[in-house]
């Protein structure tokens, strides 16, 4: 079939909407009408060329939700008529990871910006002109309708909103597994959270829901400082040098329990920064991108060793996205949860660089696509 979609050509470089012709469903696969997708700095990465793909064009989009409408053959549990969210982690449910519950961690991430089928390197369900396009993480939600894998599918009821739940895909699950798994946060802590936009705010709403006494967000710009405060943080500043401090006065000058990097392009310094603002025995947790070709954080090797601090990596905030997404509606139902307020705008997808724009510019929480 033919859709419309939204492709980098080269990085850097930017998202321009074309038609491109759409495989239908091989078995193990659906395709979906999307109905929403999240404008997520990740995919503003590859854009710039921060993050390497493994082809181009790709078209983009990872963060997203939608309508089945067709079911490859003899692919059992689908029908016509599903709504689904979609996992940018595509979870097989039998490697080594997934079997120990790291979902997040599964084999298929091998193969997550090669763009092409996983495991079929040569076989890509995308094409413009007679060529192959790559698909940003399988699924390609910048189109108006995808084919993908059932494993990166997690079926919904159908009376949710799909334009809120699209959000589960990425953004809120990485920012708040972030302070509830990969911080483990506990009731009474003090957290500070650096970088205050799609996925910071959720480690926000995480911190708070895990019962820290103090949610210390920051960031330079002043909308999503009063934004923190209104979905958990209890102080927001604009620099770590005055999270640190606040910190420390909570704790007998000792520092923070945890802080929680998501910076948009994160560097060594901002690790650092994080680094030296928690306690004895701290956890610095890391979810932020940065690019692909920067090495070293300039951290002290003898506070790292004799203050016994922590540095831990956290994709997709250690989820298990079969289950975690489940339990994060079952929370916005419960009105525990905060969705719709995180959608500061909206776009058609061909306003998608009017999108980034405004990202970039610290107007959104999250902006998002509507089809």
């Amino acid at each position: 079939m033919r859709t419309r979609g939204a492709v980098i050509r080269q990085a850097p470089g930017t998202y321009e909407v074309v038609d491109l012709e759409l495989d239908t469903p091989r078995r193990g696969e659906l395709t979906v009408k999307m109905v929403a997708s999240g404008l997520c700095h990740s995919d503003d990465h590859i854009a710039s060329g921060d993050h390497g793909v493994g082809r181009y064009p790709i078209c983009g989009g990872h963060e997203g939700s939608g309508i089945v409408v067709e079911v490859g053959p003899n692919t059992e549990g689908w029908s016509e008529g599903d709504h689904v969210v979609f996992s940018f982690l595509a979870a097989c449910g039998r490697c080594r990871w997934c079997a120990s519950g790291i979902q997040n961690l599964c084999d298929n991430g091998a193969a997550i910006m090669t763009g092409s089928r996983p495991g079929e390197t040569s076989s890509y369900r995308m094409s413009l002109d007679g060529q192959p396009v790559a698909q940003t993480c399988g699924l390609s939600t910048f189109s108006e309708y995808t084919t993908v894998s059932t494993l990166s599918a997690v079926k919904v009821d159908k009376h949710l909103p799909l334009d809120a739940l699209c959000l589960l895909g990425c953004g809120v699950g990485t920012g708040w597994g972030a302070a509830v798994n990969s911080a483990q946060v506990y009731p009474g802590q003090t957290v500070i959270v650096m970088g205050v936009g799609g996925i910071g705010i959720n480690a926000v709403q995480g911190a708070s829901h895990a019962g820290a006494a103090h949610v210390i967000a920051v960031d330079p710009v002043a909308f999503k400082r009063d934004s923190a405060l209104k979905l958990g943080a209890t102080h927001a500043v604009s620099t770590m040098e005055e999270a640190t401090d606040i910190a420390r006065s909570f704790t007998n000058g000792q520092g923070a329990d945890s802080a929680i990097v998501t910076v948009g392009v994160t560097t060594g310094e901002h690790v650092a920064q994080a680094f030296s603002s928690i306690r004895k025995a701290g956890t610095c947790v890391v979810t932020g991108l940065g690019k692909m070709t920067d090495v070293g954080i300039p951290v002290s090797l003898m506070e790292l060793t004799l203050y016994q601090k922590r540095i831990q990596g956290s994709l997709f905030g250690a989820s298990n996205p079969t289950a975690d997404i489940p339990w994060m509606i079952d929370l916005y139902t419960s009105g525990k949860l905060e969705l719709d307020g995180l959608i500061t705008n909206r776009y058609s997808l061909d306003q998608i660089n009017d999108g980034f724009a405004d990202m970039h510019a610290g107007r959104n929480l999250r902006g998002i696509i509507t089809f």
